[in-house]
């Protein structure tokens, strides 16, 4: 054989190398084989199969060496591995075949001595009787089997089935009886109540159920017990056994399929008031996130059988539910929670809109950065709004405002809002006390502007003059730079008629040394003295501005307030209106002067500037010189400039350039002074 496998080896070839190293050729061989060939050849070259000769027994004699023998061989075997039950099971076996049933319940009995805990051994010790119809000793064993081991199912099962057989039914009842002391799982009941429905034991079968259901009491149980008498034409016992199942099972885990179910037995029954009524209390007890079923069929039953009012309920309920379990998922979901309320709020219920909002407010932001507060202090408000408008719950809004200001830290940052609804709320209590205390902590805790201006415009109204100087004062203390506070604070004392106190205030807020947006106090100031006619007053705040900036508006401003003054006596002479218009121009002048010697590179202002006053002189009419301001007027010139870029081609961009008249008589003198060089240049050179 091996020399005709000779040729499955790969071709091997010994090379010798210089250093004594062997390597083995990695070639193929040139015949290759497949495993299939290999197969074949062993299954022809494979010799007879040897078996052991059968032995003929033909006396009594050699029946009982045969006997011993085969008895000496499994003694030896029990003796030796006695753990192993397939040797117990293959003696006991052989002995039955021998029709040796002592022997073989003797062998039985020692296997279960050593294995009594496997049911197994009981199973195929009790076949054994049974299979030889030795039906006493069946039932012993099986009572010992049961006695033993109780929670083993099966033993139980094959009992039963035994007596039954036998058409013990009685027998096979008491064994029941037996199991069910025991308190087995929810199969055996089932099963003990099959057995009694066979034999058409009816109420038999409702007095188990009524046990299983104490023992078990669980929803399927409860459901099976309801579609059991259903089936048996007890409506009325059905429907009693929801009841009782919803009255002990509202709160348990699996309630959604019990209300289901129950809904549904009812809309068989055509009722369908009490299929709504059993959906509407369901959704009322169970936690919105196990009644998702629960909802999808009270949708689904509505659409069949509801009006417009159940179809918005159902949709409410959906909706409710979709908002839960976003809630759920993301409780910092502030966008949710107000869409939820909001839900709530369509439907009117007050305790379940209290409810959500309370569950709301609970979810504080994790950070005490305002940035995170911002969505969510609105819920606070909302709440209170509600309680005040919709609930006319006076004392609950207030408890809400006073908790909302205590759990802001108002150390790191505040909500100058949440300060002025709850200073209103009070107003609209008529507790103007409260109101101002809580406006005065506001300013202490947390100083706002918009808590300064709301205070200060309520003690207005109430016509407390003291209380908003004092409010004002301390407003300027807080923020010295505030402009608008320096107006507000003027314009009071002007309302008042206290103009040498809004004077005052006005020179004391422009000798700060820094403003917020100082061109708006200084028009203030500036429109206060004109108002009051003061133009000397007027022409020095100018100047003293002017030595502060030159900025184009400033100088426009002054000239224009030059030529409006001429305009505010109702008789002058034109003595007195050139005079004014003189006036006009000389501001005009110095600030062509600023921008041609002072600010040269300014030439798109000081554009605009002649613009400005070219229009002056046009509406002076005949007293107005155009050309005065024509003659000054610059020449608009598109020009190209480069761009300066990194990478890439050059770019150009075209922008206005202005040339103003001096600029071109210099302009011309330079031309004709290089032409004059460049006549010498050629008369010297020709001399030459």
């Amino acid at each position: 054989m091996a020399s005709s496998l000779g040729y499955l080896t790969r071709k091997e070839t010994e090379v010798k190398l210089p250093k004594a190293t062997w390597v083995k050729n990695k070639t193929p061989a040139p015949i290759q084989i497949t495993a299939e060939q290999i197969l074949r050849e062993a299954r022809e070259r494979q010799e007879s199969e040897f078996k052991p000769p059968k032995q003929k027994i033909s006396d009594p004699t050699e029946l009982a060496d045969y006997r011993l023998r085969k008895r000496k061989e499994y003694e030896s075997l029990v003796s030796r591995v006695s753990w192993n039950k397939s040797v117990w099971v293959k003696y006991a076996k052989w002995e039955e075949s021998q029709e040796d049933f002592k022997r073989a319940r003797s062998v039985w009995e020692r296997a279960l001595g050593h294995h009594y805990r496997d049911h197994t051994m009981w199973l195929k010790y009790a076949d054994m009787e049974m299979k030889n119809k030795f039906v006493n000793h069946a039932r012993n064993l099986w009572d010992r089997a049961v006695d033993l081991l109780p929670r083993v199912d099966q033993l139980w099962y094959k009992y039963i089935h035994m007596e039954e057989m036998l058409g013990n039914v009685a027998g096979a009842r008491q064994i029941f009886e037996r199991w069910m002391a025991w308190m087995p799982d929810q199969q055996g009941w089932f099963s003990y109540i099959k057995f009694e429905l066979r034999y058409n034991e009816v109420e038999r079968a409702r007095e188990i159920f009524e046990r299983f259901v104490e023992c078990h009491p669980r929803v399927g149980a409860w459901i099976r017990f309801a579609k059991f008498e259903m089936k048996n034409g007890e409506i009325g016992r059905a429907r009693d056994s929801y009841e009782r199942a919803a009255d002990k099972l509202s709160g348990d885990e699996e309630a959604e399929h019990l209300f289901v179910a129950f809904a549904e037995f009812e809309e068989k029954c055509k009722e369908i008031e009490r299929a709504r009524c059993i959906y509407k209390f369901a959704l009322d007890r169970i936690p919105k996130g196990r009644a998702e079923d629960l909802y999808r069929k009270f949708v689904a039953f509505e659409k069949q059988y509801g009006d417009k009012g159940g179809m918005e309920d159902a949709i409410v309920g959906k909706r409710r539910f979709q908002c839960e379990d976003e809630v759920r998922k993301n409780p910092l979901n502030y966008d949710t929670w107000f869409e939820y309320i909001r839900l709530e709020e369509s439907v009117g219920n007050k305790e379940g809109i209290r409810e959500v909002y309370e569950r709301a407010i609970v979810n504080v932001p994790p950070a005490e950065e305002k940035r995170y507060w911002q969505r969510y202090i609105y819920l606070w408000i909302n709440y209170a709004l509600y309680e005040e408008v919709q609930a006319q719950d006076m004392e609950r809004a207030r408890d809400v405002y006073r908790e909302c200001l205590k759990l802001i830290p108002h150390k790191k940052f505040s909500f100058a809002k949440i300060w002025l609804l709850a200073a209103q709320f009070e107003i609209r209590q008529l507790r103007i006390k409260e109101a101002r205390l809580l406006l005065g902590q506001a300013i202490g805790r947390a100083p706002k502007d918009k808590v300064f201006k709301k205070y200060i415009e309520i003690e207005l109204h109430l016509g407390n003059i003291d209380r908003c100087r004092k409010l004002y004062e301390k407003y300027l203390e807080w923020s010295p730079e505030n402009c608008y506070a320096w107006s507000k604070f003027a314009e009071l004392e002007r309302s008042l008629n206290e103009m040498e106190r809004a004077r005052a205030i006005f020179e004391l807020a422009i000798d700060q040394p820094s403003l917020d947006m100082p061109e708006l106090l200084w028009k203030a100031y500036i429109d206060f003295e004109i108002s009051e006619g003061e133009f000397e007053r007027t022409r020095a705040l100018f100047e003293r501005l002017l030595n502060r900036t030159k900025h184009l508006k400033v100088w426009i401003s002054f000239a224009k307030f030059e030529a409006s003054a001429m305009g505010s006596e109702v008789e002058q002479d034109i003595v007195q209106t050139k005079n004014y218009l003189q006036r006009a121009r000389d501001v005009f002048e110095r600030a062509v002067s600023y921008f041609r010697n002072s600010a040269p590179e300014l030439k798109e202002e000081r554009a605009m500037l002649m613009e400005e006053w070219l229009t002056m002189e046009s509406g002076f009419g005949e007293l107005g010189d155009i050309n005065l301001a024509r003659s000054k007027l610059p020449k608009k010139l598109k020009k190209r400039r480069k761009i300066d870029m990194e990478e890439g081609p050059s770019m150009y961009e075209e922008y206005i350039d202005y040339l103003f008249p001096e600029e071109t008589q210099s302009t011309n003198l330079k031309i004709l002074e290089a032409a004059y060089k460049w006549k010498k240049q050629r008369v010297a050179s020709e001399e030459d």
